[in-house]
């Protein structure tokens, strides 16, 4: 009988080692996703038209998501203004965002931007022409449901005469997939 027991206790051990074995294996399969499965694309594109005025925004982004919390990402931007016969300008470059949701309902955000400006006026005198790098650092916050989030964020290193943005107050509106 004591060889029976000690045979049931060997097998009781195997068959322990092996569920933990395949439990521990589910699980790591189950939370390991791959890289491009925590990256969210979303962006902005924007369209203004008024009386002999045109303005038009592409600003694709993408973030990585760490986890529930945590996501940091990157964009870029392209930007034609034109006003008739008075103003041109066009706008490239990119930017470095970080955004942290401290519950799933507000999203606080950090975004470095750096905008190559180029810029045309007809004066008087004739044409100006203005090129020069611009950067912003935003500190934002936000209501988010879901995927959107809305809110608003406010440029630290704003420069009235040099900005794209009338004020350094401005609101934005993300959307990731």
């Amino acid at each position: 009988m004591p060889f029976l027991s000690e045979k049931r206790l060997f097998y009781y051990l195997i068959l322990i080692v092996f569920s933990l074995n395949a439990n521990a294996q589910i699980r790591i399969t189950q939370s390991s996703t791959g890289f491009w499965e925590q990256v969210r694309y979303g962006g902005n594109v924007g369209l203004g038209f008024g009386d002999g005025f045109f303005s038009g925004t592409l600003a694709p982004s993408a973030v990585y998501e760490f986890n529930d919390r945590i996501a940091l990402g990157v964009g870029l931007n392209a930007t034609y203004n034109n006003q008739k016969n008075l103003y041109k300008s066009t706008v490239f470059g990119g930017s470095l965002i970080g955004l942290f949701n401290p519950i799933p309902e507000i999203q606080l955000s950090a975004e470095f931007e750096e905008l190559n400006v180029n810029r045309k006026w007809n004066t008087k005198a004739g044409y100006v022409y203005d090129n020069y790098w611009y950067p912003a650092l935003f500190l934002g916050a936000g209501y988010r449901s879901s995927n959107v989030a809305v809110g608003m964020r406010y440029d630290l290193l704003y420069d009235r005469s040099k900005s794209i943005y009338v004020k350094p107050w401005t609101p934005f509106v993300r959307l990731y997939f």
